[in-house]
């Protein structure tokens, strides 16, 4: 099994997709690093030299943000928007949706019980 940056990728897939197993690293940051170091993206990982993988993981490391980095990084501006108590941050301290999704009928069982949302109140008659 093939380790780069401390983390398995997969052996018998091609390496275009074996890359996004990490974290930071999607569909078009995988084929800019293959095309940049002129890798075939079909390879399959447990073909990749020893040579190609620390090309990979030099490149990975000079110039991405990758993995622990980024999920600290990610944690760290989510902290910062909960201690300036803008909206968005509010919305991470209650566990509701961030990106402007809607409450009334989804959001409500994703993270556990029921979340109470200022709106309509209900009149009985």
């Amino acid at each position: 099994m093939v380790r780069i940056l401390g983390i398995d990728i997969p052996d018998n897939k091609p390496l275009e997709y074996s890359l996004r197993y990490l974290y930071g690293i999607g569909s078009a940051l995988s084929r800019q690093i293959i095309d940049r170091l002129g890798l075939d993206p079909a390879k399959r990982a447990h073909r990749l030299t020893s040579e190609e993988v620390a090309k990979i993981t030099a490149l990975l490391q000079e110039e991405f943000t990758i993995e622990g980095d980024l999920r600290r990084e990610v944690q760290n501006n989510i902290k910062r928007l909960k201690g300036i108590n803008c909206y968005r941050g509010l919305r991470h301290k209650l566990g509701l949706p961030v990106r402007g999704q809607r409450t009334r009928t989804n959001s409500r069982t994703r993270k556990g019980p029921r979340k109470t949302v200022a709106g309509k109140k209900k009149v009985g008659k």
